[in-house]
């Protein structure tokens, strides 16, 4: 089996060697976490105009494109919330992350075709640290909704940059991006991955995982599901744009199949660009 690529089944578990993997490399990758009806009933979900799509807002790449996102801070009981509590999403991270989590929140990531923004390398923890968590313990979920590739953007990562701790970041167009300086030195000494997904791949990976992807200028669009978690006990110690330590309630993997609710808009949270404290807070630190 190629290093931290494993294919979802039932008795599927965070092995000592599937740890072993995520703690060396900052990943690990499970084909078919989520199957073709599964994927077909998050895709409905979210493609509906009187959904989740119309709280979407645009971000500058700093590159000349922009890329559209919708970002939400309670998972609720509709389809994309049973998809982030589910035992395979949110026990595994439970598992990869050594305790209790809780939902940090969920984005829709919509790199349409032709127009798509890049995203600069960074590292999550960028971003999270100024939120007022101490730690580093925490990890996203990308699952993707559509073929991504080298061609439409597919995420890029440098294997076992986790292990660097967090890097400088400043502000690059409407993101928080790394020290370019600092990622062209540790690119001479770690191996860049391009991670290519099927619909229904899923990534899990380190919130220090250096990451980014490029531009879609092809004819395909890449549109992915990403789920957050913090661990409970790295509550961050200040009020922002994300919740503190919110109680979560898993459910079954059945649950997927069996919720009725394709949409609940109500009690979302989705997110307000204009609030958010982290991007402030660095490019603050950028004009200094």
């Amino acid at each position: 089996m190629t290093e931290s690529i494993y294919t979802f089944s039932e008795d599927f578990d965070v092995s000592p060697a599937v740890q072993a993997d995520f703690d060396k490399n900052g990943y690990i990758i499970v084909r078919s976490l989520l199957d073709p009806e599964e994927i077909k009933l998050l895709k409905d979900a979210l493609e509906s105009d009187e959904g989740i799509i119309r709280h979407a807002f645009g971000r500058d790449d700093g590159e000349g494109g922009k890329s559209r996102m919708v970002l939400w801070n309670q998972p609720g009981n509709d389809i994309t919330g049973v998809m982030a509590r589910c035992e395979k999403v949110a026990g595994t991270m439970e598992k990869l992350l050594g305790g209790e989590v809780y939902h940090y929140h969920t984005k829709l990531m919509m790199k349409d075709a032709r127009t798509g923004g890049a995203f600069v390398w960074h590292q999550d923890y960028g971003y999270w640290y100024e939120n007022g968590c101490i730690f580093p313990d925490m990890a996203t979920v990308f699952i993707a909704l559509d073929p991504a590739t080298q061609e439409n953007g597919c995420l890029k990562v440098l294997k076992g940059s986790q292990r660097l701790g967090r890097i400088d970041h400043v502000r690059v167009g409407d993101q928080v991006g790394a020290d370019m300086t600092r990622v062209a030195d540790v690119q001479k000494f770690l191996p860049l991955v391009h991670v290519e997904l099927a619909p229904g791949d899923a990534l899990f990976f380190h919130s220090n995982l250096l990451h980014r992807s490029e531009q879609n200028h092809s004819d395909r669009r890449r549109w992915a599901f990403l789920v957050a978690y913090n661990r409970a006990s790295n509550n961050p110690v200040m009020e922002h744009h994300h919740p503190r330590y919110t109680p979560m309630t898993k459910v079954p993997n059945t649950a997927i199949k069996q919720c009725t609710t394709a949409t609940q808009i109500a009690g979302k949270d989705f997110f307000d660009p204009s609030t958010e404290v982290s991007l402030k807070k660095v490019t603050d630190k950028t004009r200094r």
